[in-house]
């Protein structure tokens, strides 16, 4: 179920299938395949790069992102808040919220901003990509084969807690991400994997050489 992603790093992916390329996040991305969908979850830099968004940007392309930065693009630009369900350049999507409620990092992710994760059907798949959150309790409601979870902490849910919210989602796989390069590093996937069973764990290779 993973084998038309490519992880860039952090939490930025690349989807192709059916004729279809689609981007979650695209940072530091190292093609220029152009995007039929590109997806944002919030406005930091490691999510939300315009170079990014534009080298892979053609007439064509459908951008879905939360209204702050929404705004701040041209194009075909749906804006978006949680909760929502929508069909975009033939894929749906739904919108979950993404937002922390750890007491040290509430200034990094607040609820206010209205920031998001992402569930998407990709090639007869389900897929939920997380954004930046804490384990929240209407996440654990999410219903997908594959879970894509932050497990980096210091911003996000660190991998006890990743892992938790992937033992109640009860995904069929859970894929780790945000950690290696800003925050985290690899040793956090196997606490990850430990936390989560018995939920099966798989990781994807970053094009980018990990730097923690």
């Amino acid at each position: 179920m993973l084998e038309g992603f490519t992880w860039f790093k952090q939490s930025a992916y690349r989807w192709q299938g059916g004729g279809l390329t689609v981007y979650i996040d695209p940072w530091e991305v190292t093609t220029s395949d152009p995007a039929d969908l590109i997806v944002l979850t919030h406005a930091h830099f490691d999510h939300f790069s315009i170079p990014d968004i534009e080298r892979v940007s053609s007439p064509r392309t459908v951008v879905v992102a939360p209204h702050d930065i929404a705004r701040e693009l041209r194009g075909n630009v749906t804006p978006v808040a949680p909760g929502e369900v929508l069909e975009v350049a033939g894929v749906h999507l739904e919108t979950v919220p993404a937002y922390n409620v750890v007491e040290e990092r509430l200034e990094a992710h607040p609820k206010a901003n209205g920031w998001v994760g992402y569930l998407l059907t990709l090639g007869g798949h389900t897929y939920y990509h997380a954004g930046d959150t804490d384990s929240l309790p209407e996440l654990e409601r999410i219903s997908t084969e594959v879970a894509f979870l932050p497990i980096g902490g210091t911003y996000t849910m660190g991998p006890a807690e990743a892992g938790g919210l992937a033992r109640a989602m009860a995904p069929k796989l859970a894929v780790p991400m945000h950690y290696g390069f800003v925050v985290g590093s690899e040793a956090d996937v196997e606490e990850f994997r430990r936390e989560a069973a018995p939920v099966e764990v798989q990781t994807l290779s970053p094009v980018h050489p990990f730097t923690q």
